[in-house]
C-alpha cells in the first residue's frame, strides 16, 4: 500500500470511529488496529488522533459547504427552486455521509481549531441572507431582516437533518418538499410588520 493509500485507508477507519465513539472515546490504538498497522504509523501520518480528526472536519465541512454552495449559486433560479437545491443537497450529504455528519454535528474537542459545524452553519446562512435580501427588496420588505430569516431557514434544514439522520422516514425528497413548503410559503405570507398577539 502506498503512503497516500495509507492515509486514506487510515481517514476512512478514524471517520468510521469518530462517528460511532465520538472524540475522546477514540483511541490512536483502535484506528491502528483496525487498519492493522502499528501506532507510530498513524502518528507518522497525522501527528496523532487529533491530527487525524482535523483531517476528516475539514474534509467533511468542505463537501457539504461546497454541496450547499453549488445548490444555491444559480442566481436566475426562482428563490424557491434555490431551497429545493439546498434542502436536498443538504440530506442527500446526511444520506451518503451519515458518519461525516454524525462526526460534524458532535461538538468538537476544545483542541481543534478547524472550522465547526455552527462555522458552517453561519457560512449557509451568509449565503442565504444574501438571497434573501434581494428577494425582500423585491417584495417591498426591510431587507434588514434578512440576516434573522436566513437563521431560521438553515435552522430548521439543520435541525431537521438531524432527526432525519435516525428515521429516514420519509424519504429525503418528501422531507425537502415539506420543508420548503413550510418555509417558502410562510415567506409568502410575510407580514411587513409582525407583532405578538398575545402579549
Amino acid at each position: 500500500m502506498s503512503g497516500r493509500e495509507r492515509r486514506e485507508q487510515l481517514v476512512v477507519i478514524g471517520r468510521s470511529v469518530f462517528a460511532q465513539k465520538g472524540y475522546d472515546a477514540t483511541s490512536v490504538e483502535e484506528i491502528a488496529a483496525r487498519a492493522q498497522v502499528s501506532k507510530p504509523i498513524v502518528y507518522e501520518h497525522f501527528g496523532g488522533k487529533e491530527g487525524l480528526y482535523a483531517v476528516i472536519v475539514d474534509r467533511e465541512t468542505s463537501t457539504l459547504l461546497g454541496a450547499l454552495e453549488a445548490a444555491l449559486d444559480d442566481h436566475r433560479a426562482h428563490p424557491r427552486t434555490l431551497m429545493e437545491r439546498a434542502a436536498l443537497a443538504f440530506l442527500t450529504y446526511i444520506d451518503e455521509r451519515e458518519d461525516g455528519f454524525r462526526i460534524l454535528v458532535r461538538d468538537s474537542p476544545a483542541t481543534h481549531q478547524g472550522g465547526s459545524y455552527s462555522t458552517l452553519l453561519g457560512d449557509v446562512a451568509a449565503k442565504v441572507e444574501s438571497i434573501l435580501t434581494a428577494q425582500l427588496r423585491l417584495r417591498r420588505y426591510t431587507a434588514a431582516d434578512a440576516a434573522l430569516y436566513a437563521q431560521m431557514l438553515v435552522g430548521m434544514v439543520a435541525f431537521t437533518g438531524q432527526w432525519w439522520l435516525e428515521t429516514r422516514i420519509p424519504a429525503k425528497e418528501d422531507v425537502a418538499a415539506r420543508m420548503v413548503n413550510l418555509s417558502w410559503f410562510g415567506l409568502g405570507a410575510l407580514q411587513k410588520d409582525p407583532q405578538l398577539r398575545g402579549k
